[in-house]
């Protein structure tokens, strides 16, 4: 059988246009698909798949796909770090071009590339792309440098709290657009064809792999990608608060945004420009001594026990995560905000006719092979299959559209869930409720030893909850 990988988001409206050019009759490859499989009439009785990007690279190097299609920059990142991976690079397909770009704040001291190797201090380096930065700064043998992986919005970071960022966009002018001044193209991204090294040798993938070889430049739908020689100077201020007894908060950016401006306006609390139509990252708020700046609330955790913000509103999914993994970090939740509530879900596959964890070892198929459990939530994964005594199992990290992964690809999900709608319409069963995670203000145990900073966050914390009585 033949097992392929086709990308979502960005993606998979040029590489539906391409397959269909190719002939291959894909019955419902398009952004408003609800399934996450797929038939193709060229090649009846395949497993194909809709899988995340960044997912992609990883499910074909370990065998569980025979060829995918995913953006060049998360192959490499994954390369990177294991270069003698099972993925084998088989074509450019001339199509979703992007670049990596190393980029710094205006007004920066790193003007240059040369500055950067220069440096006495250690550069710190946010990114999406924590591998690529490694082999980045090794290439540049800079003396001292620190990485800090994000899951997203690396460009809030500078100049606070990073020297240089590692960014995906279409130009230099994309990246002066984000506030960012571009030192260096670090990689350019298209969208490939991938393959298994074992899957190559053992099957016959030609028909699938010709059927895409064969389509040549000329046949390309890929939009033009300017790497511009010379662009516009940012044209952002960025004024970043010096006095030590300035409380940094930071608030989520995505669809969290509009909730927590409710939240935020029942408490009086007053926020210029979030949400912000022009992707500004540093509101303004009517609180003196408060500082705010945006960013992923999967970041959050780490961001507060590092010390680089003093509280944030996350949910406490991420907050539960963070403390599996680091059992003496500093955080504490300060307010439960009672909004955003979703269960953290145990799910299996449907056909299963299980209804309870209790029941999961009667129906395990092969006890000698690991219990496969993909999620977003590692720690939390991991302490639940050792709570539950699963035996042996392998968490597998995904990236989003996780219903997707079983049964080929996983025996059990960690999710979360709203009304349990996208699981059931997917053919899954919610076996356990782990908890419910609702969205809350976070904050250090040791912000008692600053009273500066502590008379700020009880004002914050005494107006959010007072927001939440009168709501």
């Amino acid at each position: 059988m033949l097992r392929i990988a086709l990308p979502k988001g960005p993606l998979l409206g040029e590489t539906s246009e391409m397959l269909q050019r190719a002939g291959w009759g894909l019955d419902d490859y398009s952004k408003s698909a609800r399934l996450y499989r797929l038939k193709a009439d060229k090649f009846p009785g395949s497993q194909i798949k809709i899988l995340q990007d960044k997912d992609i690279p990883i499910q074909v190097s370990v065998g569980n796909y025979d060829i995918g299609i995913c953006s060049r920059e998360w192959i490499e990142e994954l390369i990177s770090r294991y270069p003698s991976s099972s993925l084998v690079k088989l074509k450019p397909l001339d199509y979703g071009g992007r670049f990596l770009f190393a980029a710094v704040a205006p007004g920066s001291p790193f003007k240059t590339i040369k500055d950067l190797q220069q440096a006495n201090t250690a550069i710190r380096i946010a990114t999406e792309y924590p591998n690529i930065a490694q082999g980045f700064a090794a290439s540049l043998r800079l003396r001292h440098f620190l990485i800090f992986p994000v899951w997203g919005g690396a460009e809030g970071y500078p100049p606070d709290d990073a020297d240089v960022v590692i960014i995906s966009a279409s130009s230099r002018n994309e990246v002066v657009s984000r506030g960012l001044k571009p030192l260096q193209q670090v990689l350019f991204s298209q969208a490939m064809l991938v393959a298994n090294r074992k899957s190559l040798m053992q099957k016959d993938l030609s028909s699938a792999i010709s059927s895409v070889m064969s389509l040549g430049e000329s046949n390309k739908t890929g939009k033009s990608v300017q790497n511009d020689a010379s662009c516009d100077e940012p044209k952002v201020n960025i004024n970043i608060p010096r006095d030590p007894g300035v409380v940094r908060l930071a608030l989520p950016d995505g669809h969290q945004q509009s909730h927590v401006r409710k939240i935020l306006d029942r408490a009086g609390i007053e926020i210029a420009d979030y949400p912000s139509a022009t992707g500004n990252r540093r509101p303004v708020s009517n609180i003196d001594g408060l500082a705010i700046k945006v960013i992923r609330p999967q970041d959050m955790p780490l961001q507060v026990a590092n010390g680089r913000f003093d509280v944030a509103i996350t949910g406490r999914d991420w907050l539960t995560d963070h403390l599996y993994r680091f059992p003496t970090s500093p955080l504490v939740e300060l307010v439960d905000l009672k909004y955003g509530k979703v269960r953290i879900v145990a799910v299996v596959d449907g056909k299963l006719g299980i209804k309870d964890i209790s029941a999961l070892p009667s129906v395990m198929k092969d006890s000698n092979k690991p219990y496969r459990i993909a999620t977003e939530y590692i720690n939390i994964a991991d302490r639940y299959a050792q709570e539950k005594r699963l035996g042996r199992y392998c968490i597998i990290p995904t990236f989003g559209a996780t219903e997707a992964f079983i049964p080929e690809d996983a025996d059990m999900l960690i999710e979360n869930t709203e009304t349990g709608g996208t699981i059931a319409r997917h053919s899954l069963e919610i076996i356990d409720t782990l908890f419910i995670s609702t969205a809350c203000l976070i904050g250090r145990k040791d912000i008692e030893n600053n009273p500066a900073k502590k008379t700020i966050v009880d004002k914050l914390v005494e107006l959010l909850k007072k927001g939440l009585v009168e709501g």
